[in-house]
């Protein structure tokens, strides 16, 4: 029983970032058709697809009662976007990482504080229907700022690498092949919740720190893959917006939705605690990296990388 558990478990996390790969390359594909402008495929296109995994499975740990999973791999996912995810568009960037626009440095404010609110919101022990709300409500705003200016979105993504889609015809091919996606998405968390509640009650380890460990970081990978595919042209603005937007998608409105359709209480900080403060540093240090230099330097990206291994072994360690 237990192999055939692990087996669910190890096919259901790969099968969400090859999924989410999959899903990453049509929706590039439909937003070159509609000549949808570069920032927002980074910023929104991007942010959302590489963030239906956590939609999917947060959700389904909420209805299942496993609301520790679900906060979990939010966090984690924060904590692996900011300091792993970070240090390896550094390093596979030709030079520095760039964070001088201005709509960089103030997007960086927001991310950093987006990172801290639903901490704050959380300290009760509960995220409720209003909880979301305010979450919801911080998206939006941001969505708002980003729009107000056309500049901010001024570029059409056009990337030749990819083949193009033909016409209206394949144009809806790539829309069910979406859909059918989704369905396939939603299978995979399914056999992530099912497996990781197994594991936990088997081996007495916290759910938090599965979906922390491990949920969060395999969520993560559809945005490893945009972030290669990207620093081999040296698109720095296409980078950081998938980097940023992913944060931002996930710690307001993934979450927000998640708290209205299953508002949750969670009675045990404690196995949060590392992974709050870690995630903590992670978000300043970005800030501090990006306000001061106005670049991420392959030093800053190295300490990135042992923050993150830092992070594994006092998570690990310590239990």
């Amino acid at each position: 029983m237990i192999w055939l558990y692990l087996l669910i478990f190890i096919a259901s996390c790969l099968a969400l970032p090859w999924l989410g790969s999959i899903l990453v390359d049509s929706l590039i594909k439909i937003a070159k058709f509609l000549k949808w402008r570069e920032f927002i495929v980074a910023f929104f296109v991007m942010a959302f697809a590489t963030s239906i995994p956590n939609l999917f499975v947060d959700i389904s740990a909420v209805l299942h009662g496993l609301p520790q999973l679900a906060f979990g791999d939010i966090l984690g996912g924060n904590m692996v976007d900011l300091s792993l995810v970070l240090a390896l568009a550094v390093f596979l960037t030709h030079g520095n990482l760039s964070t001088g626009s201005r709509m960089v440095q103030t997007s960086a404010l927001f991310t950093t504080a987006i990172v801290l609110l639903p901490l704050l919101l959380i300290s009760d022990g509960n995220l409720s229907r209003g909880d979301g709300l305010v979450l919801i409500f911080a998206f939006l705003f941001y969505t708002f700022w980003i729009f107000s200016k056309e500049d901010r979105f001024k570029k059409i993504y056009d990337n030749k690498e990819r083949k193009s889609i033909a016409g209206v015809i394949d144009f809806f091919k790539s829309l069910l092949k979406i859909v059918f996606l989704l369905g396939m998405l939603l299978l995979a968390s399914e056999g992530i919740i099912k497996s990781a509640q197994f594991f936990s009650i088997s081996f007495n380890i916290p759910l938090s720190i599965i979906g922390i460990l491990i949920v969060g970081l395999a969520n993560c990978f559809p945005e490893i893959y945009f972030i290669f595919i990207s620093a081999k042209k040296n698109q720095n603005w296409m980078i950081l917006g998938d980097i940023m937007g992913s944060v931002i998608v996930c710690a307001t409105l993934v979450l927000g939705i998640v708290a209205l359709v299953s508002p949750f209480e969670i009675k045990d900080f404690s196995p949060f605690i590392t992974a709050r403060i870690f995630t903590v540093i992670a978000a300043f240090f970005f800030l501090l990296v990006v306000k001061t230099g106005q670049k991420i330097t392959k030093k800053e990206g190295l300490f990135l990388l042992f923050l993150y291994i830092a992070f594994l072994i006092t998570e690990i360690f310590l239990r």
